[in-house]
């Protein structure tokens, strides 16, 4: 998921994706460790996702604060 389109969902959409990601990222995961998967770096293409997510959660926070104070 690319950066422009994270920009584009509502923080209520970025909410809810972050927990669809790491549901996805678990159960790759545990995929993983019982038999390998065909390509590894899905779990951290998975990673890099959920902290794309996180961050521009962080980024809309403190953007609300600054602006009510």
């Amino acid at each position: 998921m690319k950066q422009s389109i994270v920009k584009d969902l509502t923080t209520d959409e970025v909410r809810e994706k972050i927990k669809e990601e790491r549901a996805a990222y678990t159960k790759l995961k545990m995929a993983h460790a019982v038999s390998p998967i065909e390509n590894p770096m899905k779990i951290r293409a998975a990673r890099r996702v959920i902290a794309r997510l996180q961050t521009e959660l962080r980024n809309r926070m403190n953007n609300q604060q600054a602006a009510g104070n």
